[in-house]
């Protein structure tokens, strides 16, 4: 490890990794409860429009690309709210037209190159330069600092829409704030992963977390938690394997949610299991039974062969005794 913290160009990589694993499932989890999951491919291909004008133009690819989600981001907020035509249709339209201007715009410059085009498409991190860092760590600070102000009303209003207006939330103002930290969110992300697998950063961590966290407080951390060990992880993976970094950091992603399905499966069926046991339980519980009597929450269990059993509607509950919770 410290060999690899040795040279420049992994200690940026690294970090650059870090920054996207932080930002992206931040974001994400809001287009998750929108059921906006695939937005971000929408945004990272209209990003890939404003790569081709920098390209172009020879402005720095990272700043036009930032213009170019921005106004993409706002001008499909606007068009879901004016009712003429569904969320679905803008985002194809920015999905087909922005990623077939980027490929004609980077064609036509001294440096369209198929590698060049790739990098962009698919993610080459250890390209990242210190200015590229800088840019990455204000837009990611940008992205945490307005998240954790407004998570709360992001939260109101992913969740419903008319409730939200209802009391008052105004409604549009905090859609294009959110889609404009997606299309932040989506330039942090482009060196790292790739335009095309940015959103597989922004939803897998946080489909990962919704399977075993137990509040949205906890799902948001476990999901950046997740984010930033497969990033970094990914990177390293990269290195020692000669792998393309964004692959590999989307391929950990997509490990870890397959894990975490298989386990709380698992978990389940056992817990299934657990209650099937205790419902055909012969013994009948209560005062002077022989077992002893355990106090939990508003009934009382009784200890039984390594098990706490409590009579439910007729039959016995197994309450767990390791994690203190309750298997029905």
């Amino acid at each position: 490890m410290s060999e690899i913290l040795a040279l420049d160009f992994m200690r940026q990589a690294l970090l650059a990794a870090l920054l996207a694993g932080f930002a992206a499932p931040l974001v994400g989890v809001f287009l998750v409860q929108r059921r906006m999951s695939l937005i971000g491919d929408g945004m990272g291909h209209v990003a890939l429009a404003g790569v081709a004008v920098g390209v172009l133009t020879g402005q720095a690819p990272v700043l036009t690309a930032l213009v170019a989600a921005v106004a993409a981001a706002v001008a499909i907020e606007l068009i879901r709210a004016s009712g003429r035509t569904s969320g679905d249709t803008a985002l194809a339209v920015m999905f087909y037209g922005g990623i077939a201007l980027g490929v004609v715009l980077i064609a036509r410059s001294s440096a369209g190159t198929p590698a060049n085009l790739t990098a962009y498409l698919f993610g080459a991190i250890l390209t990242t330069d210190r200015t590229d860092i800088v840019v990455f760590a204000v837009l990611a600070a940008v992205v945490l600092a307005t998240t954790l102000l407004l998570r709360h009303r992001f939260f109101a209003v992913a969740n419903d829409e008319e409730y939200a207006r209802a009391v008052g939330i105004p409604v549009l103002r905090y859609n294009i704030v959110l889609a404009v930290l997606t299309a932040v969110t989506v330039v942090v992300s482009m060196r790292v992963v790739g335009l095309l697998l940015i959103s597989a950063l922004m939803i897998l961590p946080n489909a990962t977390s919704q399977l075993f966290a137990r509040s949205f407080r906890a799902g948001l951390w476990w999901a950046v938690a997740i984010g930033v060990t497969c990033s970094v992880g990914g990177v390293l993976v990269s290195y020692a394997a000669e792998t393309p970094s964004g692959g590999t950091i989307v391929l950990l992603a997509v490990g870890a949610f397959l894990a975490a399905s298989t386990v709380t499966a698992l978990l389940a069926r056992a817990r299934r299991a657990a209650h099937a046991r205790a419902e055909r339980h012969d013994h009948e519980h209560g005062p002077g039974c022989g077992h002893p009597a355990v106090d939990h929450d508003d009934h009382v269990d009784y200890l039984h062969d390594g098990h706490r059993h409590a009579a439910h509607e007729g039959h016995y509950d197994e309450h767990g005794t390791h994690a203190g919770v309750e298997t029905r």
